[in-house]
């Protein structure tokens, strides 16, 4: 999973899907359905965090306005939000996927997620663990200072 997840889109076809999107949206002022998830689809694998979340912004757009593409937006939902790290949002959108199919590349996905968020959580306790004993030290050797 990590490596789907670390796998970057080419630059040439963010730009290309990128000027179909403005070109549509300087047309008629709308953009199809299928255009925007393309380049959504491109912008949730950029390297770019600002690019993944504006991917996310037009995927959470196309769920609400169109059902027919829902379940590849909600997929992409989960896996883009798991690339930023935004792990209860990821799960979220697993759980939404799994409960309109069962499927096991986004079972695998939940799972990714889930191991991950156990990640963040120890290494948050283990600094904040680390900070107690750093205040506790300091703390200590201010009372021992102040007794001679």
């Amino acid at each position: 999973m990590d490596e789907l997840l670390n796998d970057v889109v080419p630059q040439e076809d963010l730009e290309r899907f990128e000027k179909k999107y403005h070109h549509e949206l300087e047309l008629d002022g709308e953009v199809t359905s299928e255009t925007k998830f393309e380049y959504a689809f491109c912008l949730v694998r950029s390297r770019y965090t600002n690019d993944i979340r504006k991917g996310l912004m037009f995927l959470e757009d196309l769920a609400r306005t169109h059902p027919d593409g829902r379940r590849d937006y909600i997929y992409y939902l989960a896996f883009g939000n798991a690339r930023i790290k935004n792990y209860t949002e990821g799960l979220k959108y697993c759980k939404a996927f799994l409960e309109i199919e069962s499927n096991d590349q986004v079972r695998s996905l939940e799972e990714y997620i889930k191991k991950q968020s156990d990640k963040e959580v120890a290494k948050g306790m283990a600094v904040a663990g680390g900070a107690a004993l750093v205040l506790g030290g300091i703390l200590g050797l201010g009372i021992a200072m102040s007794r001679k």
